[in-house]
């Protein structure tokens, strides 16, 4: 993980890629939680013995679900000490070039594409973010995601 002192610090950074983050297993459990959160109970998802004859062989994670983690992803690669809130603002662009089949590992590999102070203590920052998953050569989730982060005074 890399260690921001400060905002300061972080707006160095624009344009370089962090370390990758720890792999974390997407288990049937989050899938189906994920389901039952948005209502999204689409076999491919949810019906581990009609997917075994579907075109993965096995369930896949939702698209919706693994851009999700995008934000815990990223707190495994980075972190800005003198943080005392970060807001997810939005993305720009978002694909899903390969699926995420139950019990894959993913993880982020990120670099920092913008920087932009809206405050004296806050600024604006977009990160191009990709889920990788263990053993496949296409990602499974490229986007470019915008949070604002704000410092502690004092």
């Amino acid at each position: 993980m890399t260690v921001f002192k400060n905002l300061a610090e972080l707006s160095t950074f624009v344009g370089k890629e962090l370390e990758p983050g720890t792999w974390r297993r997407i288990t049937q459990t989050m899938i189906d939680e994920f389901a039952g959160a948005t209502g999204d109970h689409q076999w491919i998802h949810v019906d581990p013995e009609r997917a075994a004859h579907g075109p993965y062989k096995t369930t896949i994670a939702h698209g919706f679900l693994t851009l999700s983690l995008v934000s815990v992803l990223l707190q495994d690669v980075y972190q800005v000490a003198s943080s005392r809130m970060g807001i997810n603002y939005g993305l720009d662009r978002v694909r899903f070039p390969s699926p995420v089949p139950v019990d894959a590992r993913v993880r982020v590999r990120a670099t920092l594409s913008s920087f932009d102070w809206i405050a004296p203590d806050g600024a604006q920052i977009s990160w191009n973010a990709t889920v990788e998953r263990e053993g496949s050569d296409k990602p499974a989730c490229v986007a470019q995601t915008v949070s604002r982060v704000f410092e502690r005074q004092g």
